[in-house]
């Protein structure tokens, strides 16, 4: 008979929310024989499958967490609009003018329209 708790997924220490949760861990054995863990790649989504919650026009002197915090309740959640809106430094989101999509994280299905 099978260990019920071979089902359940792996022990994570990064909670739901975090831009880590499901990353797989691997470790590195240095040439002394230390043992160094760390987290493997992380891969981006593809922002053409996130759901759209809305649209947000950055205005002077916001930043990117705290227009997350707004959005989300929670200004670690930054990543979700990083992803989001692709860019290679998140400070790019901080201009103003520019328009952000604002989204369900990646997986996540939205509403069914009728």
């Amino acid at each position: 008979m099978a260990d019920p708790l071979e089902f359940l997924p792996d022990p994570t220490a990064y909670p739901r929310t975090s831009r880590y949760h499901g990353i797989p861990a691997a470790e590195l054995v240095t040439g002394d024989g230390r043992r160094v863990p760390f987290l493997t790649r992380r891969l981006l989504p593809d922002p053409a499958t996130f759901a759209d919650l809305g649209e947000h026009v950055v205005r002077e002197g916001e930043r990117v967490d705290l227009i997350a915090d707004r959005q989300f309740g929670d200004a670690g959640q930054w990543w979700r609009i990083a992803d989001a809106n692709p860019v290679l430094d998140p400070r790019e989101l901080d201009v103003p003018g520019r328009r952000l999509r604002i989204t369900l994280p990646a997986g996540v299905p939205g509403p069914v329209l009728d």
